[in-house]
């Protein structure tokens, strides 16, 4: 057997030690004025997405069948970057609520 090299290495590994100070700070809802007013903008914005989506879906799909039937390949492929570009959008707007809750709630376990 080796000796080992330092003596103390052994109490350093027994009694760990906290460097981090936890301030204690959750999230409180109601503890700012006009939080129901930043609420409701929001989700303006979010319902205002939705909608720019829809528009910009429908568009990208006109361009991918006129592209198709005029042959243009270029226009076909713009559509077709389109939609899936709109549809991405689609999903992360509809779950951007999920998504942030998951992850505030995954935060809450990291200790």
């Amino acid at each position: 057997m080796c000796p080992r090299p330092y003596a103390w290495s052994s109490a350093i590994a027994i009694s760990p030690t906290h460097l981090a100070f936890d301030p204690g700070i959750t999230p409180a809802g109601g503890g700012l004025p006009g939080l129901d007013v930043l609420r409701d903008v929001v989700s303006s914005i979010n319902m205002f997405g939705i909608i720019a989506v829809v528009g910009a879906l429908a568009v990208s799909l006109g361009v991918w069948a006129w592209g198709h039937h005029s042959g243009g390949h270029q226009a076909e492929a713009n559509g077709k970057k389109g939609a899936l570009v709109s549809a991405g959008a689609a999903l992360g707007l509809g779950a951007a609520n999920g998504i942030v809750e998951f992850f505030s709630t995954l935060g809450t376990q990291v200790n």
